[in-house]
């Protein structure tokens, strides 16, 4: 059970209680599953740059109270003032005992989509050549609204992650695969 999936658990157990308050943080490497799930829950989401950091200075700018990645790092500012994995779990087993649910069913209310994620090494710069734009932008019209591409350069590497997400995995991997291999073609 992944941080995105946790997240979600924590977030409609909250809900059903009546204890959601505002909405909830991830960042740009969470699940468009985990974006798909809480609209269908009604709950306003956020994506924050990766860290930890990042989540909880989005968090406090909204007054919102969960957050987290999909690492596991998750954020319960109501309980905590930090990211802590005693407190994230027992939130956890609070929804699964309140729920009277298997952690397996509670994560299974959530729908994963395929992720392709393939590191690149290049500079930094490489995300905003024009020929990478272009293949950026084909490949989020391939995906018709139903996924996301999203480069990303690495803050302790020189390379750049490409990744997609998508309904299908074949695509999703064929997509990824193009946009690695244009980003990988420095003229």
């Amino acid at each position: 059970v992944d941080g995105d999936e946790l997240v979600f658990i924590i977030t409609k157990d909250r809900q059903q209680r009546g204890n959601m308050e505002g909405g909830v943080v991830g960042t740009q490497m969470s699940n468009f599953g985990l974006e798909l799930a809480l609209e269908q829950l009604k709950v306003p989401f956020v994506r924050a740059a990766v860290g930890d950091r990042y989540v909880l200075a989005e968090l406090q700018k909204n007054h919102w109270q969960i957050g987290g990645e999909s690492s596991g790092h998750i954020l319960c500012l109501d309980v905590t003032s930090t990211g802590d994995g005693i407190v994230s779990a027992l939130q956890v087993v609070a929804a699964v005992v309140e729920s009277g649910k298997a952690l397996h069913e509670l994560k299974g209310q959530m729908s994963k989509y395929p992720q392709c994620m393939i590191n690149v090494p290049c500079s930094k710069e490489r995300v905003n050549d024009s020929m990478v734009l272009a293949a950026v932008e084909e490949a989020e019209q391939a995906l018709a609204g139903k996924g996301r591409v999203l480069l990303r350069p690495s803050g302790t590497e020189p390379l750049v992650r490409v990744m997609v997400e998508g309904e299908q995995e074949s695509e999703v991997q064929g997509l990824a695969e193009r946009l690695a291999e244009v980003v990988a073609n420095e003229s």
